[in-house]
């Protein structure tokens, strides 16, 4: 296939980015996602954009900006799960092209191509495109901030208004850590390169100021849901400060690990959820950050490489160190796993490019093969159907795309995460998701009982329900919370099987409808076997009182 190489690139990431379409129809994936979704929802539903709700009460975690981008398409384009995930996806897409920018200023045009099909095909990113992590919207503005600083760097006022902006969304995303990230590399590729004067310029303390200028309506908001009202319960307790929660606890908290929400640290977390999250490319990007331990192999590179790679090596160990880690934590600095790769991908050559090509081959045949067997062995309606695309796909690669060249190793592997995207967002997802119960009732109830007032009992975590189903859900945390309204009219109950018995004895209550569940992200192998799925999966009800 003889196309010129800015061309080829060009048209894998169009490929992969109309790969990524269909995960736009799919549903909202319960936990963070259904629970991001169902508090935008309320936004909508009370009309109030600076106190933030879920699970039926206020909600401190993470800041602001995520809900009102999400509240802002529902505005614009109904309260579903497509208007929840076009953000997320057009942000997605929007980082790519930062990252392009950001390695063709630093590098070339060719690198920052390779760099954006690198990072749109990252298995990681592809789930997350369905899944929707804030991340997404944390990798881009990170991103995006270090393009315009660097810019800035070279002279330029207003793209060092357009850095702070971008850090600032970063922000209100996650919360302060994320400043590592953008000022780590910078800081550090000063220092390397003697440049100390930079680190008292004066327009590196005004980008300072500005971040705080542009924060301070998630300042405002947090205070006055929170500080103005120390009455209110959060975390079990009384007296909670908002702001110290936004600059404190919910960072520095929760990497020493003695703040509300803890968690339990692996030092070799990342080294092993890398390996499988930045797949097809993983081995690639370890072989690559191992060279870069060789001076030859630093030779003739540009001197702002250092501060891509200080970027990632700072945010990745302390990621690392911490106690509170999650995968999709990596995102944020894919892009700069991305350059680097590409980096290597570009220098191969001889024997070196010829075991990568067979390493690549080898990669595209195991992921095909597994597909193929976990739609035989899942129970899928048309198997037969998705092995036949899957074999298309992978055809496909090795016929159009052929020699031992960087240019066939991109393709084929592109074409695998192709491959992987049209089996997830079109087969697997939709199949799985019919076991999230929440969901499933919260669409029929809409469908069945549009009037209906739903509510929860003693399950708190009914997030997808929450979402899908009409109106305003309250959560019933005891008896007493339901003897309290149990005479309202069209009530309708979400609740586990252990509740039902109760429910039938006591209050009379009428099954409407009986749903299966599984916790669908942490898939099992029983769950996965079509034979012994049944062994593992449990009950909710949809109940209506007499």
């Amino acid at each position: 296939m003889n196309l010129k190489d800015t061309t080829l690139y060009q048209f894998l990431i169009v490929f992969l980015a109309l790969a990524s379409i269909p995960a736009l129809f799919g549903g909202v994936m319960e936990p963070d996602g259904a629970l991001y979704a169902s508090m935008s929802k309320n936004i909508i539903l009370f009309q109030d954009w600076f106190n933030l709700y879920g699970r039926g009460a206020d909600w401190l975690d993470k800041p602001h900006l995520t809900f009102w981008i999400t509240a802002t398409s529902f505005k614009v384009f109904g309260i579903s799960a497509f208007a929840y995930k076009l953000p997320s996806f057009l942000f997605g897409l929007l980082g790519a092209w930062y990252l392009f920018k950001l390695a063709k200023d630093i590098y070339d045009e060719k690198t920052g191509l390779i760099s954006a099909v690198i990072f749109l095909s990252a298995l990681h990113i592809i789930t997350s495109t369905f899944d929707v992590r804030a991340e997404i919207y944390i990798t881009t503005f990170t991103l995006a901030s270090i393009y315009h600083y660097h810019k800035a760097y070279q002279a330029s006022f207003w793209h060092l208004i357009a850095g702070s902006f971008f850090a600032a969304c970063a922000i209100l995303i996650k919360g302060i850590f994320v400043l590592i990230p953008v000022f780590a590399g910078f800081i550090i590729y000063w220092l390397f390169t003697k440049q100390y004067k930079q680190l008292w310029q004066p327009k590196w303390w005004i980008a300072i100021v500005l971040i705080f200028v542009f924060i301070t309506p998630e300042l405002y908001a947090l205070y006055t849901q929170f500080d103005l009202h120390p009455e209110k319960i959060v975390f079990e307790r009384t007296g909670v400060s908002g702001l110290k929660f936004f600059f404190w606890d919910s960072q520095f908290g929760r990497f020493f690990n003695n703040g509300p929400i803890k968690g339990k640290g692996d030092i070799s977390f990342f080294l092993h959820t890398t390996l499988w999250a930045f797949l097809p490319w993983s081995i690639l990007f370890y072989t690559a950050v191992i060279n870069l331990f060789k001076k030859k192999n630093r030779i003739n590179l540009a001197p702002e490489s250092i501060m891509i790679w200080a970027s990632a090596a700072v945010t990745f160990l302390i990621f690392s160190l911490s106690k509170f880690q999650l995968p999709h934590y990596i995102l944020i600095v894919f892009p700069q796993f991305s350059i680097i790769t590409a980096l290597y991908l570009r220098k191969l050559e001889g024997k070196s490019l010829k075991i990568f090509f067979n390493v690549q081959n080898v990669l595209a045949i195991l992921v095909f093969a597994l597909l193929s067997a976990l739609s035989v062995v899942y129970g899928f309606d048309y198997p037969y159907l998705m092995i036949g695309m899957l074999l298309v796909v992978l055809a496909g690669s090795f016929l159009f795309f052929k020699g031992i060249k960087l240019e066939t190793i991109m393709a084929r592997s592109a074409f695998v995460s192709v491959g992987l995207m049209l089996f997830l967002f079109i087969f697997f997802y939709p199949a799985i998701l019919k076991y999230q119960s929440g969901g499933i009732a919260g669409e029929w109830l809409k469908k069945n009982y549009p009037t209906a007032k739903p509510a929860v009992l003693n399950y708190i975590d009914a997030f997808s329900f929450d979402f899908y189903a009409p109106g305003e859900v309250k959560y019933l945390h005891n008896y007493e919370d339901l003897d309290k309204i149990k005479h309202e009219q069209n009530l309708v109950i979400y609740v586990p099987e252990v509740e039902l018995k109760k429910l039938k004895s006591e209050y009379g209550a009428e099954v409407l409808k009986s749903f299966e569940y599984f916790h669908i992200t942490k898939l099992t192998g029983k769950f996965l076997n079509a034979k012994t799925r049944a062994q593992v999966l449990e009950h909710f009800y949809l109940v209506k009182l007499h």
